[in-house]
């Protein structure tokens, strides 16, 4: 059988082939980017099923529209208006099948092979695979402490056919660094001055434990911007529900188009269900709670890194999401340091994925939110004997 060159290019996730390997009881993994499952609402998910189905009858197990559910896409809007001051309409959002769908939509409408992609160096790899299928050239930007580095992405968006920049502002994965106020303006200025589409993909926005909320980069302001966002990291992964809003009307009319190919529409059931949930519950006081239950784990991580982890070992300080991106001395290789984590039952993301051409990494990703604080602690110590 002959293959397509797009798909023997794409490389399988790194993280679904890692977590096979870390799936026994006994090994302590920081691999995947897992929300903890004692944050799943289970009680009042049961009781929204049960009354989504009681209200919609037959329908919720009908063929639905591409777009989504009208109600959830009202209260999207209406929430983002409270939150933000953003000024969304419900034909301005469609849901999708997780944001992951909604990044392979953007490839089927935006790219042709060779246009140049700005993703951040490291990003999310995520990101990197699902525009691997459309062949683009990738063009990595270094993200700094505080955002992209402003000076070669001035000379990307000169020099390169570029379609689009993906970033996560916001805890970003996989470095869990945040974009500074300063340099959300800087790039929006310079975004301003050229025909290139945005994506600000915010799964962690809500997950803030420290410091304040800071405006988007472009959102509800450039005109090809796209804001992502999901339900997967406070309410259920598992329901694979995201969310992509641009009030770019010709580039909503192409994703319907695109979406109508892939899968026809969301799952309905689904979208009910979670419409329920958050219009029955305290949704707010729900992700108060698990806000407070990432800063313990986050901070049982970073103590027990400052007690193991030798001096010449560097990493990120989160003000909220899921991850912490640790820093070898330069030369050493975390891909080289898995198999030994591995003898030792401890597991890690080496950050090799992370990047679009580099190998052999000095960077690896931890995940603290799917580990008590006393297993945290011991796996941040077994890493350290190794380091």
């Amino acid at each position: 059988m002959q293959f397509s060159d797009r798909i023997l290019n794409t490389p399988s996730s790194f993280i679904r082939e890692i977590l096979k390997v870390t799936a026994a009881q006994d090994v302590i993994s920081f691999a995947g980017g897992l929300p903890n499952p004692i944050s799943f609402p289970i009680d009042a998910l049961r009781e929204s099923a049960d009354r989504a189905i009681t209200e919609n009858g037959s329908s919720i197990f009908q063929y639905a529209t591409t777009e989504g559910y009208l109600p959830l896409r009202e209260y999207i809007a209406a929430r983002y208006k409270k939150r933000h001051g953003l000024d969304f309409e419900p034909g301005d959002i469609l849901i999708t099948t997780g944001s992951q769908q909604a990044l392979d939509l953007i490839g089927k409408v935006l790219l042709n092979k060779g246009d140049g992609v700005v993703i951040e160096e490291p990003g999310y790899l995520g990101a990197i695979q699902a525009f691997c299928l459309y062949e683009p050239t990738f063009v990595p930007v270094t993200l700094d402490e505080d955002g992209l580095d402003l000076e070669q992405l001035e000379f990307a968006l000169q020099h390169q056919n570029v379609k689009l920049i993906y970033t996560v502002p916001n805890f970003q994965n996989p470095t869990g660094r945040t974009y500074s106020k300063g340099k959300r303006s800087a790039i929006y200025e310079l975004l301003s001055q050229h025909d290139v589409a945005l994506i600000e993909d915010d799964p962690y926005g809500e997950l803030r434990f420290q410091g304040e909320s800071l405006p988007y980069i472009g959102t509800g302001r450039l005109e090809n911007s796209i804001l992502f966002g999901t339900f997967s990291k406070t309410v259920s992964p598992g329901m694979r529900l995201g969310f992509l809003i641009t009030k770019n009307k010709q580039l909503m009319k192409h994703l319907v188009t695109a979406k109508q190919g892939s899968d026809l529409h969301t799952n309905i059931f689904a979208q009910c269900v979670i419409h329920e949930y958050l219009t029955h519950n305290a949704y707010e006081e729900h992700i108060r709670t698990i806000i407070a239950l990432y800063k313990e784990q986050a901070a049982a991580m970073l103590d027990a890194m400052q007690m193991y982890f030798p001096p010449s070992v560097s990493y990120t300080k989160p003000d909220g999401g899921m991850f912490i991106w640790v820093t070898l001395q330069s030369g050493q290789s975390a891909l080289e340091l898995f198999p030994k984590a591995m003898e030792q039952k401890v597991a890690f993301v080496p950050g090799d994925p992370f990047y679009a051409s580099k190998r052999n990494v000095n960077s690896m990703r931890l995940n603290y939110t799917n580990a008590t604080s006393d297993v945290i602690q011991e796996g941040i110590k077994r890493l350290g004997k190794i380091l």
